[in-house]
């Protein structure tokens, strides 16, 4: 496979800065246990971004396939999310695959922006007016999450929309640090185009990472 510009090691190793076992809290699948995955590495660089630590690979161990497994089977998870930065620099095969053979479901999180590259259960898609995602990865999300901070938004959301399969869920999420403001916006304009649910990111709330 061709490598992009972007993918920075072989899929024999990841650069994971963060691995914990905690509840979904965002979109479809809120409340789900699941083992996170958050890799390193970002081509985007969201101004609300709240993990701005992972966009960077440089403080991050690369760690092997195997090194992550043993990880993810201490606990009792039937759900891993792989997350980031942008995860999807990597080529995750290797991992998803054995996620699988462990009968493992596999849950991604992305921008688009890149190659989807590895055997999942669930995509949800978080594309960006700053790098917008490629079409082909519309087609391919099982949940559209568009992440609001002003009216405007509501228009890219719904560009978006039209570009996703027929199949695909859509979700508005609040951005947190400003959901006083723009949550009642969300809240009126999904009563008036019900095609759209609410997300909201219920780990914050309650708490948890």
């Amino acid at each position: 496979m061709k490598k992009s510009a972007f993918y920075f090691f072989t899929t024999m190793q990841l650069p994971v800065i963060d691995m914990f076992y905690s509840l979904q809290g965002e979109g479809r699948n809120t409340g789900m246990a699941a083992y996170f995955i958050r890799l390193s590495g970002c081509n985007v660089g969201c101004d609300f971004c709240d993990e701005k630590r992972a966009w960077s690979v440089n403080n991050s161990p690369m760690l092997s396939i195997s090194q992550i497994m043993d990880e993810v089977l201490k606990t009792k998870t039937k759900n891993v999310v792989i997350t980031g930065g942008e995860p999807t620099l990597y080529d995750l095969t290797e991992l998803t695959n054995e996620l699988k053979a462990n009968n493992i479901d596999t849950f991604l999180e992305t921008s688009g922006v890149n190659d989807i590259c590895g055997n999942f259960t669930w995509i949800t898609l978080s594309p960006k007016k700053k790098k917008q995602p490629k079409k082909e990865n519309l087609q391919k999300a099982d949940e559209l999450k568009i992440v609001i901070e002003t009216k405007e938004d509501f228009l890219f959301a719904d560009q978006m929309r039209l570009l996703t399969n027929p199949n695909c869920l859509y979700y508005l999420q609040p951005e947190y640090s400003n959901k006083e403001k723009t949550l009642q916006l969300i809240i009126d304009y999904i009563k008036q185009n019900p095609i759209w649910r609410l997300s909201l990111q219920t780990h914050k709330m309650i708490n948890i990472k």
